[in-house]
């Protein structure tokens, strides 16, 4: 396992046990995310970086119960924490890396990531990643329950210019590992942007 991953392990495993309750009023974000991804009853959904799956009942929600939510995490104490609160009720459980994801290409209608790529080792790699299962005209959403700004003043910093999440920077970072950027929103309340899968 490279030094990224185990820092990241290190990092949210060290989390895992009071993450839902240092952010409880997140719920309604995620559920309003979920219904923007114009998924349908018996789509095919992964969450990747899933953490503690809280994304999942609300994707569950949008496919329906013919439908198929996946949640991905490379970190143990985090797909234990997600079962200790009974979302695996909603969706399927991996411990993978989503640089090497063990699904099939273009197996998937969509991809959700939330707070996800701040975490990604290679971004560029690992969107290739997120593209390669997912099917021409599927999408991606990079998700997070608060803005840019309102997240670094929580952590205490500044946004920086060469933040991955700005929308100059965002941009053409999907463009170049096949997704094109549809919609961006980044505001107090959510960050939000939309991509669809290039052939």
């Amino acid at each position: 396992m490279s030094d990224d991953h185990t820092k990241v392990q290190e990092f949210f495993g060290a989390r895992a046990a009071d993450w839902d309750s240092r952010f409880p009023d997140d719920g309604p974000a995620y559920r309003a995310a979920a219904a923007g991804l114009g998924l349908r009853p018996g789509d095919r959904v992964l969450d990747a970086g899933c953490g503690t799956g809280r994304a999942l009942p609300a994707l569950r929600e949008v496919v329906g119960p013919s439908g198929a939510v996946l949640g991905a995490d490379l970190t143990p104490a985090m797909l234990q924490a997600a079962q200790r609160a009974g979302r695996e009720r909603h969706g399927q459980l991996l411990l993978a890396d989503v640089a090497h994801l063990p699904l099939r290409s273009e197996s998937l209608d969509a991809v959700f990531a939330a707070g996800l790529i701040a975490h990604l080792p290679q971004p560029a790699e690992n969107l290739r990643e997120l593209r390669r299962v997912t099917r021409p005209g599927g999408v991606l959403a990079l998700f997070h329950p608060i803005g840019r700004a309102a997240l670094a003043a929580r952590q205490g910093r500044q946004i920086t210019p060469g933040d991955l999440r700005a929308e100059a920077n965002l941009g053409p970072l999907l463009a170049g590992s096949g997704w094109r950027m549809t919609s961006y929103v980044d505001e107090d309340a959510r960050f939000l942007a939309l991509a669809v899968r290039q052939d």
